[in-house]
């Protein structure tokens, strides 16, 4: 009897990919995912696929997994996925999800730190011989601060607790918890509405999924609302801030700073928005890739997904 095929169209840990091929027939292609043509041949006979957030597992791709049972993701969000039409043809579908929350919350909590004191972006001009001290002596100390979490999932727990042990306050908005939780009172936040988060948080993070709901919910007339110098942080997914609202703001002076690791479209075209702004830290949708985070998300759903397979 053939063995069960497994996809898999973006990188994964080598060891996972290792402990698949001991009891599948595993096709593994980091690149795959940039060759069309290839990319639907293989799928059309894989009894699972495996991707990242750049296959967009819909339409016409998700059309040619004829056979496949199990789609895996490796990392959480899902909106590369069409999970009702799979849910339509009987596929599961299987995200990491916690496997890379701790990167996430780190990327925030350092990023919030750099662009808060605002001296790390000057090793052009030192090593130029310039000495900016005086330009650069006005940085904020990171305790004592506000950071206001846009989602208090798993990544926005773990954000709280890391902001609190350096001596910020914590706020947050999520109208998927009700302000009653007990997690509210467990992780030491208090809830707030949106509004009155952005009026009173020095850092603004987002964690919550890209939706009708949330697109561009960081408007511009919500940026007009937060205070003077607040910098604003997004993990989550482009399109939930407006960037080009962002960039204006920090081009005006009114943000202290931003850090992107999420755009609309990724990669960026060129020109963009960015271009021209101090201050800010892009990142190529990376926050939840580390080292360590990779063998865990890669780990958690080779093992998932084999388990269903034999199911």
């Amino acid at each position: 009897m053939s063995l069960q095929k497994i996809v898999i169209t973006e990188f994964m840990d080598q060891a996972a990919v290792d402990a698949l091929r001991a009891d599948f027939e595993v096709v593994y292609d980091p690149g795959l995912v940039d060759d069309g043509a290839r990319l639907h041949q293989a799928v059309a006979t894989a009894d699972a696929v495996i991707v990242r957030n750049r296959t967009q597992l819909r339409g016409e791709l998700l059309a040619a997994c004829t056979r496949a049972r199990v789609i895996g993701r490796l990392g959480v969000g899902l909106d590369n996925i069409d999970v009702e039409a799979c849910k339509a043809r009987g596929m599961v579908v299987i995200p990491a999800t916690g496997a890379n929350a701790l990167a996430v919350a780190e990327y925030v909590i350092a990023t919030a730190m750099l662009l808060l004191r605002g001296v790390y972006l000057s090793s052009a001009q030192v090593a130029g011989g310039q000495w900016p001290r005086a330009a650069l002596s006005n940085g904020r100390e990171t305790a004592g601060t506000c950071l206001g979490l846009v989602g208090f999932g798993g990544i926005g727990r773990l954000a709280a607790g890391l902001a609190q042990a350096l001596g910020m306050r914590v706020v947050g908005h999520d109208p998927m918890v009700a302000p009653d939780h007990p997690a509210w009172r467990q992780y030491g936040v208090t809830p707030l509405g949106l509004d009155a988060l952005l009026a009173c948080a020095d850092v603004v993070s987002l964690h919550v999924p890209l939706t009708a709901q949330t697109a561009h919910m960081l408007s511009a007339a919500r940026i007009a609302q937060m205070k003077p110098g607040a910098i604003v942080i997004n993990t989550a997914r482009g399109g939930i801030a407006d960037e080009a609202a962002v960039a204006a703001a920090l081009k005006e002076g009114r943000l202290g700073g931003a850090a992107f690791d999420v755009f609309e479209p990724e990669p960026l075209t060129v020109p963009n928005v960015w271009q021209g702004c101090s201050n800010v830290i892009l990142t190529p949708h990376v926050a939840g890739v580390t080292a360590q985070s990779n063998v865990r998300v890669s780990t958690l759903i080779a093992a998932a997904v084999a388990r269903t397979l034999k199911d």
